[in-house]
């Protein structure tokens, strides 16, 4: 349910930032979606068709683009791609691990006309 409130926020940038630039309307938003960070593409698109209506951004196209996950370890400091539900560092064996990437959720750009 988080997406609601993460889309409303994407809406909210979006339309400042459209109407600081003088734009008519926004037709395409690029969305940057860590694997890691829990938001769910289609949720983000049905609660996007909702809060978008009577804006300017309605009926825009939302694109997405997922960034891989990955860890590093706490005990080598290796960094390595996420792989599956398996956490081991492949550098060291190491089970204790902490992000250190594809956790990000950012609006990329907008096009506007």
């Amino acid at each position: 349910m988080h997406e609601l409130s993460i889309t409303q926020s994407v809406l909210d940038i979006a339309l400042r930032h459209a109407t600081q630039a003088g734009a008519r309307r926004i037709t395409r938003l690029n969305l940057v979606i860590g694997e890691l960070s829990s938001v769910v593409d289609d949720s983000v698109q049905f609660y996007w068709d909702i809060v978008s209506r009577e804006t300017i951004a309605a009926g825009s196209e939302l694109h997405f683009e997922r960034t891989p996950g990955a860890l590093r370890c706490l005990g080598c400091g290796h960094t390595f791609p996420l792989n599956g539900q398996d956490y081991a560092c492949p550098a060291c064996g190491e089970a204790q691990v902490v992000t250190a990437g594809g956790d990000d959720f950012r609006l990329e750009s907008i096009e506007v006309e």
